[in-house]
């Protein structure tokens, strides 16, 4: 009995075929033309991972507006064998007759165009640094102020706390010695009255 591949399983299938045929493969033999220093093999695989980029770029958009067309995955899955077979040499062939003559001559034009976006990435990324600077700077600085706010009015409040804790318990009483005031005005409120009897008993005496 025939197994039936349901959509998500032949979807993993066109997705492992393209992995293996389209990255893989001509990876490794890049890897092969590198070590060996052979420079045919080396410019053919760099015709065709060119080509390959230019493919995996227009097929983020033919994705979005040709997934309804019968077999297309199909096709995309014929596209990379031919572009990698050593019989037609598709890769070769599109970069020869479309790609070179384009780039060489839009080459001044693209070149311009990358430098300037250089610059303004550039640019543009020293004056979102300075920004993210600033706006830290600020934070960590109006951080440090209520911070310092809260402490001081937690302090105050205790401060205040203690002295009403010291008005509602009262003084306590004075212990040791008068103080010298005290004694001297008793004295001088004393001298009358020993002055008062002193005289009542001399007048007594003389009248006896």
């Amino acid at each position: 009995m025939q197994k039936v591949l349901s959509n998500g399983q032949t979807e993993e299938v066109r997705s492992g075929s393209r992995l293996i045929f389209g990255t893989l493969y001509p990876a490794y033999y890049s890897y092969k033309a590198v070590k060996s220093k052979d420079i045919k093999e080396y410019v053919k695989w760099m015709m065709y991972w060119i080509i390959f980029a230019l493919f995996t770029t227009a097929e983020t958009f033919t994705d979005i507006f040709l997934c309804w067309f019968p077999f297309y995955y199909e096709l995309k899955i014929a596209f990379v064998a031919w572009l990698l077979s050593p019989y037609t040499k598709g890769s070769s062939l599109l970069y020869r007759k479309f790609v070179h003559p384009t780039l060489s001559s839009k080459e001044k034009e693209i070149d311009d165009c990358l430098v300037q976006a250089k610059d303004r990435s550039y640019d543009a990324l020293v004056h979102f640094g300075k920004r993210g600077l600033n706006v830290a700077a600020t934070a960590a600085v109006m951080a440090a102020s209520k911070g310092q706010g809260a402490l001081s009015e937690r302090l105050r409040s205790f401060s205040m706390q203690d002295l009403t804790t010291i008005r509602g318990d009262g003084a306590p009483a004075p212990s040791g010695p008068p103080p010298p005031g005290s004694g001297r005005a008793s004295g001088k409120h004393g001298q009358p009255k020993m002055s008062r009897s002193a005289s009542e008993s001399a007048s007594s005496s003389g009248t006896a």
